[in-house]
């Protein structure tokens, strides 16, 4: 029987292909640190997390003083996007970009995330944490498998084998559905956090969370219910759910949606992995603010821990690096994101496979 060498594996190729790549991040990583980018913005977040029970507090005395009347839809899509910022402030505080105590970055999310917005932190952490492990990894990424929209040509070759006609048309037309779905998205999330904090399933706090959301959801509705007659209480609460799930997903979407995926069994070392699956939506400080920082999507998923404010000026040190070494650094305008988000969800309703190979695997660089 023939053995390998520990000189021959050393000098192999292969090896070398891997630490090289290893070290790509490692070297990028020693430059951030070194630039200060990744120390912490106490004043830029205690800011915000005093302004949120304020302005909270602030919208309820509001809404009480209008009392019945139509133009509460009007208050209903500012508090959508109150919200949806509030929401954006506790996802940093996942990340731990607030606090060095791990202890106060979960409990800060769990007050914005259950008590203020009524989404269970832990269903969205151990969802979101997969995604950041493997962002477009097909049976991995939980935001590419979702029940209503394709994201990926297996997932449209199993539906359109069970779909016909109507159905049929519109899975082939998806993306034109996909915004106005998301109409959807708000009821759902909290719909989805209700069943976590419920199930069976393992979770840390789960006496807090139940107690958190219960308070939110069911102190929400009765307010509304007691300041509204039965008709505006129930359009407040569509147009406030509709423009919530709006907003979060049109956040979201222009992220990973249309860029490569990759293969259950191919394995891309951490830079590439981060920035190949991953596009930036370039923009004003105003958009900085609109989209929560997450159109630096590179960025944060390069470095999560990274505080917001930061990402811009990280960013103009993660392109140049990313170019210097052969690695596709992708970057668009924000209605140029939507229309690729729209035609590459299309394209799988229609059973399009080849663009959506990873370049890596193309490239046989993938290790």
């Amino acid at each position: 029987m023939t053995t390998t060498s520990p000189q021959v594996e050393s000098s192999s190729p292969i090896r070398h292909t891997r630490e090289k790549k290893a070290n790509d991040f490692t070297e990028l990583s020693h430059l951030i640190t070194e630039s200060g980018l990744m120390r912490r913005r106490y004043g830029y977040y205690w800011t915000k997390l005093l302004a949120v029970p304020l302005v909270l507090a602030a919208f309820v005395l509001v809404f009480i003083w209008i009392g019945e009347s139509w133009w509460q839809l009007v208050t209903a899509a500012v508090l959508a996007v109150v919200l949806t910022q509030v929401a954006m402030l506790g996802h940093d505080a996942a990340h731990r970009q607030i606090f060095r105590s791990g202890r106060w970055n979960d409990w800060t999310s769990l007050i914005i995330g259950n008590l203020f917005v009524g989404m269970s932190y832990g269903w969205w952490q151990h969802k979101h944490t997969r995604h950041h492990a493997n962002p477009n990894k097909i049976g991995t990424d939980p935001d590419i498998e979702l029940p209503v929209i394709s994201f990926t040509p297996d997932q449209a070759d199993r539906r359109r084998a069970s779909r016909r006609g109507a159905l049929g048309w519109m899975m082939a037309h998806q993306g034109v559905f996909f915004f106005p779905i998301l109409l959807l998205e708000g009821l759902s999330l909290h719909a989805s956090s209700v069943r976590r904090v419920f199930s069976p399933e393992p979770l840390r706090r789960r006496a807090v969370e139940i107690a958190f959301i219960a308070v939110r959801l069911i102190g929400y509705v009765l307010l509304v219910f007691l300041v509204l007659s039965p008709g505006i209480a129930f359009a407040f609460l569509g147009v406030q759910l509709g423009l919530f799930g709006v907003y979060m997903g049109m956040s979201f979407a222009p992220n990973h949606k249309g860029m490569p995926l990759v293969p259950a069994d191919v394995k891309v070392d951490f830079l590439r992995r981060q920035v190949l699956m991953s596009r930036n939506v370039r923009g004003s400080r105003v958009l900085d603010t609109v989209m929560g920082g997450l159109n630096y999507q590179i960025e944060h998923h390069l470095f999560p821990s990274m505080p917001r404010p930061h990402l811009r000026a990280a960013s103009r040190m993660i392109a140049p690096y990313c170019r210097d070494h052969g690695v596709a650094y992708t970057e668009t305008g924000l209605w140029q994101s939507y229309g690729i988000v729209i035609r590459y969800i299309n394209r799988v309703g229609l059973g399009e496979r080849d663009p959506f190979e990873c370049p890596m695997l193309q490239q046989r660089a993938a290790v």
